[in-house]
């Protein structure tokens, strides 16, 4: 299968495909942490999900696809979309930036949108609960990182076109820390990762986890 994996710099859901010998290619401007230039396309998404493309990997191979992506896997930034972040939207409060946060919601949206409107032959879009059950429609499923054998929540939505629901394949007990102070609780995961600097927090928490890649790869391939 020829597959595009959207916005993901961190190549493990590509990793994930072409361990099962798919011809898979991570795409985000960003440059890729995942250790394969040779299979990261380093430029917007929007210039390839089309297919029927030419491009250069990373580490300046050429490469053409013919036809349509036999799948795509999308994880548009969340920023700006998710529910997590509604409060910053209270323009009575941060009037200037959060009038500049709905012009930038409104641009999400319609990144987001993009993907559903591919040409792919199959589509799955991932993202956190957040507006885009209201303006697009409800997820086809929410999935835990609990669920494919890593301890901890993150619930994620899956919009998919022509693909199957993931089913689980490792149950266990997320690993729940409480605060000091004693008024409340967050998991371990999130916890390592709040004292980063915001830009690689963000990247640490928007990458995918090894288990859901796998899955991935071994119930969509």
């Amino acid at each position: 299968m020829r597959i595009l994996i959207a916005c993901e710099e961190s190549q493990e859901v590509c990793k994930a495909f072409r361990e099962k010998g798919h011809e898979a290619y991570s795409c985000d401007i960003q440059e890729c942490s995942g250790g394969h230039p040779e299979w990261h396309i380093n430029y917007s998404c929007s210039q390839v999900m089309w297919g029927g493309c030419k491009f250069i990997t990373q580490n300046g191979e050429h490469h053409e696809i013919e036809g349509t992506w036999d799948l795509l896997i999308a994880h548009p930034p969340c920023t700006y979309l998710t529910v997590t972040g509604n409060s910053w939207f209270n323009t009575k409060k941060y009037v200037t930036k959060a009038k500049a946060r709905y012009t930038d919601r409104v641009e999400a949206i319609r990144f987001f949108m993009e993907f559903v409107t591919c040409n792919a032959k199959s589509i799955a879009i991932e993202n956190p609960i957040g507006i885009m059950s209201n303006v697009y429609r409800k997820p086809n499923q929410i999935i835990q990182p609990y669920q494919f054998g890593h301890p901890t929540r993150k619930s994620t939505c899956l919009w998919l076109e022509n693909l199957p629901c993931l089913i689980p394949t490792n149950e266990v007990e997320p690993e729940i820390i409480k605060y000091k102070n004693g008024k409340g609780t967050d998991d371990a995961w999130h916890m390592e990762t709040i004292g980063l600097q915001a830009d690689e927090r963000r990247r640490l928490r928007s990458k995918t986890f090894s288990g859901i890649a796998k899955a991935m790869a071994d119930q969509w391939g």
